[in-house]
């Protein structure tokens, strides 16, 4: 099974399309908020002595009263400031945190740095005593990486395993956030973050239409995942374009995932990313399976928690994560919070309670921003407790331009028009391919930062943030990116 995030685009959860892909937008067309001021924007130019009234105007919208908005936009080369809003106003800032985690682990680690995943083994070929993987939290492990392992094991003439043991030390660890909603962690978008991860420790569950009245048949993209939940099936298959009503809910005392609701017979199928329940038991039963499916007989298999002994093994090989600029790459283009996590992860001293949050804030010290414009609980963005500030974020931008990772930095974020969370938005405009930003989304919660080239106006860092707010998420992006056009449209007059 080839399970990548790639697969999980657009899925739906309790009847919403989420995507942590390809972030949904609608048209840059006038909508009923602002519709004066966004119906010609693609023919204006806006003079720098005119741009506050103009987002000033965007943002005096009745409708966003009640909104808490902050905004910085700053000049790259010498940081003079462009607009102002709350900038120094703590914000939920949903996924640009990860603007934070990946430029910490970029500075920490080399750019072509790669997790290894030791394999230590004792006995000689026929046998093999012990065979242990020890896991180091590589997001990137997937099933075709055990198979070819399975597959060089045999070429080397291995015939049995006695000891099968896989090692996740990070049982003692919180690899679930408890600052993360509870509604949230049976989805793939907030699975543990453990030392054992295979296939983003995630699977996918689709439900299918039947007959009119009858339930909604389900099928699991892994049958070795499927066996950890249990499913209580209550929906049914409504009339022909009837309202889609599906929800998925977990009860967390057991893996039970109740699922009601119906959907329409003339549906598509319904596709929902599912978290995997146990990771380091996922991992072994994978391993397990193409061990056996190569002929190697396994007589005893475990999973142990903790670091333990290596004693008499020896490293017989080692599986090597993809370089550390694709994962961050993937962590800020399609805003992946597993390998924002696991970036984090690689933060940690193990010597020090929440030692990776602080070993971020030290190296971000380092870099020269302030530690009091924000508080991270995760590295990821999900948790409602992260608080940051607008300047924060426009701090970090310009601080890593002056790095020498400050390319692979930048070329890391989703480009507006073109890919990633990115590549719905700013179509068709001046600015399609000319803006590189990290997206952030929760509920009554919206965020835009990232680096902006006008065409007639010098290269931009900025930060638009948005809390406590009714409004669709939709909406919201909707009223960031007239901002940001307009930033797109600037110049000297």
């Amino acid at each position: 099974m080839n399970f990548y995030y790639l697969n999980l685009k657009n899925i739906r959860i309790s009847g919403l399309i989420l995507s942590l892909i390809v972030t949904l937008s609608l048209p840059l067309k006038a909508n009923e908020i602002n519709s004066d001021i966004n119906s010609n924007i693609e023919n204006m130019s806006v003079c720098e002595t005119d741009l506050k009234q103009k987002i000033d105007n965007i943002l005096k919208n009745e409708e966003l009263r009640r909104s808490h908005w902050g905004v910085l936009v700053k000049t790259i080369d010498n940081q003079s400031t462009i607009y102002e809003l709350n900038s120094q106003k703590y914000f939920i800032p949903a996924s640009n945190v990860k603007l934070l985690t990946t430029a910490a682990a970029l500075i920490e680690y080399d750019a072509n740095y790669q997790i290894k995943t030791p394999i230590y083994g004792s006995g000689s070929s026929p046998n093999l005593t012990v065979l242990k993987v020890v896991g180091k939290a590589d997001p990137t492990l997937n099933s075709e990486q055990l198979e070819n392992l399975a597959q060089q094991l045999k070429i080397k003439g291995i015939q049995r395993i006695y000891n099968l043991i896989v090692e996740d030390n990070s049982f003692n660890k919180k690899t679930i956030n408890p600052t993360w909603e509870w509604e949230d962690i049976q989805f793939y978008y907030a699975t543990s973050a453990n030392n054992l991860i295979l296939n983003e420790n995630a699977v996918i569950l689709t439900l299918n239409p039947q007959k009119l009245g009858e339930k909604l048949t389900i099928e699991w993209s892994d049958p070795i995942a499927a066996q950890q939940w249990t499913v209580n099936n209550q929906t049914i298959t409504g009339e022909e374009n009837s309202p889609y009503s599906v929800s998925i809910n977990r009860n967390f005392g057991t893996p039970l995932l109740t699922i009601t609701g119906s959907l329409a017979s003339n549906s598509d199928p319904d596709p929902f990313g599912i978290a995997v329940v146990n990771p380091g038991k996922y991992f072994l039963e994978n391993l397990k399976f193409y061990l056996e499916k190569e002929g190697i007989n396994i007589v005893n298999s475990e999973v142990i928690n903790g670091d333990s002994e290596i004693g008499n093994l020896s490293k017989i090989m080692e599986i090597s994560s993809n370089p550390l600029q694709e994962i961050i790459t993937k962590a800020n283009q399609e805003s992946n919070n597993l390998y924002a996590e696991s970036l984090l992860n690689l933060l940690v001293d193990e010597t020090i309670e929440n030692s990776a949050i602080e070993n971020l804030k030290a190296i971000l010290t380092q870099l020269g921003l302030d530690s009091d414009l924000y508080y991270l609980k995760d590295g990821s963005g999900l948790s409602r407790h992260n608080l940051v500030t607008p300047e924060a974020l426009v701090n970090l931008l310009t601080l890593m331009m002056q790095t020498p990772e400050a390319k692979i930095y930048r070329d890391s974020l989703a480009v507006g028009g073109i890919n990633g969370t990115l590549k719905n938005r700013f179509k068709d405009t001046v600015i399609e391919g000319k803006v590189q930003a990290k997206t952030g989304t929760l509920s009554g919660s919206s965020s835009l930062s990232g680096y902006i080239e006008p065409m007639n106006y010098e290269q931009l860092a900025f930060s638009i943030m948005v809390n406590q707010s009714d409004l669709a998420a939709s909406e919201l992006r909707n009223i960031i990116d007239q901002i940001v056009i307009n930033l797109g449209h600037l110049k000297q007059c």
